[in-house]
This record gives C-alpha cells, sequence and structure tokens, in this order.
C-alpha cells in the first residue's frame, strides 16, 4: 500500500500535468460535452483507487489505458452503444501523442535539458534531488543515505525543484534562499 503522502505528490506531479490532454482526450471521444468534467473525474477517481496498491512506472500510459477503458464501459452502459464509438475509442487510444516519434524527442530534448538545469544547482542540493526526484527514494531514505536531517532534505528539494523549474522555464536556474526576516522587518520597523 502506498501512503497518502506519496500518492498525493505522484497524483499531483505525474497526473495532474496531463489534465489538458486527458480533458482532450475524453472531448475527442465522448459525444456529450456536458459529461467531460464527471467522466475525468470518474477516470482520476480509478487511477487514485489503482495506484493506491503500487505506483505505475508509467504514468501517462496507466491514466490513458484507465481513460479508455472506462470511456469504452461507459460507452457500454449507455445502451445507445455504436460499434464505430467503440471502435474509434480503439483507433484513438493507438494514436495518443505520447507515442509519436516527435513526441518522444522533444521528450528526450526536455530530459537533458533538466540533466543540464540539474547540473547548475549545487552539489549537495543536486544530489538530494536526484536520489528524490530521479531515484524515487523517499524523504527518510535520502536523509539516510546522505546522513544529513529529513527537515534538510526537504528544503534542499524544494530549493531544487524551485532552481530547476526556473531553469526550464528559461532563467538562470540559481537556488534562491527565502530571505530571512527579523522581527523589527516583520514589524516593519528598519
Amino acid at each position: 500500500m502506498v501512503d497518502d503522502e506519496a500518492l498525493k505528490r505522484w497524483f499531483c506531479q505525474e497526473v495532474l500535468p496531463l489534465e489538458g490532454s486527458l480533458m482532450a482526450f475524453i472531448r475527442r471521444n465522448w459525444r456529450e460535452s456536458g459529461e467531460v468534467v464527471d467522466l475525468r473525474q470518474d477516470i482520476y477517481e480509478r487511477v487514485l483507487n489503482g495506484a493506491r496498491h503500487a505506483l505505475p512506472e508509467h504514468a501517462t500510459a496507466y491514466v490513458y489505458t484507465i481513460a479508455r477503458n472506462h470511456l469504452i464501459n461507459c460507452a457500454k452502459r449507455s445502451r445507445i452503444v455504436s460499434f464505430d464509438l467503440v471502435a474509434d475509442l480503439d483507433e484513438a487510444y493507438q494514436s495518443v501523442e505520447i507515442f509519436h516519434p516527435e513526441r518522444q524527442l522533444l521528450a528526450r530534448d526536455e530530459l537533458k535539458r533538466a540533466y543540464t538545469g540539474l547540473d547548475q544547482v549545487p552539489a549537495r542540493c543536486r544530489e538530494v534531488v536526484r536520489l528524490r526526484k530521479v531515484e524515487g527514494l523517499s524523504t527518510r531514505e535520502t536523509a539516510n543515505r546522505l546522513n544529513i536531517g529529513i527537515d534538510t532534505v526537504e528544503k534542499q528539494t524544494t530549493l531544487g525543484m524551485r532552481a530547476l523549474v526556473d531553469f526550464m522555464l528559461g532563467g538562470s536556474g540559481k537556488v534562491r534562499r527565502p530571505e530571512s526576516r527579523g522581527r523589527n522587518r516583520q514589524r516593519g520597523w528598519s
């Protein structure tokens, strides 16, 4: 069983970024536009229930498989099933853009860029991010491996990921530590 916190993190990092393409997939393959949001929620529920046992290795394929199967099941239950609709869903699933060679090339380029951005991050921060996000270690496992505190792992992960996002969005990718404010500054005193 996956603990709730890890499940939430996985869902936010891996599944929610797919929302736009998932909504487009549902709209393309479902006749009733008023049901799209409900279908998305049903799919999210199924994704979370399935991932509760073990987090899937390939989140995108996992989500689209569940979406496809759910739409087929809903079409069968609606009693207005056209065989064309089910056939269209099979065809649409095969043509999901994640499998196109161009998409794979773009993903490789983004991965190279992410590694370049990660190289910009200070060594300790880089190692924490690598262990947490690339190797998938838990906060505790990372802390034990590096002989540092759990709070340090969490802070370094946050700083490193912010710097990496900044780099990926065209910024410098430098770690920006929050300004420490003394009591006098918080009260508005100079």
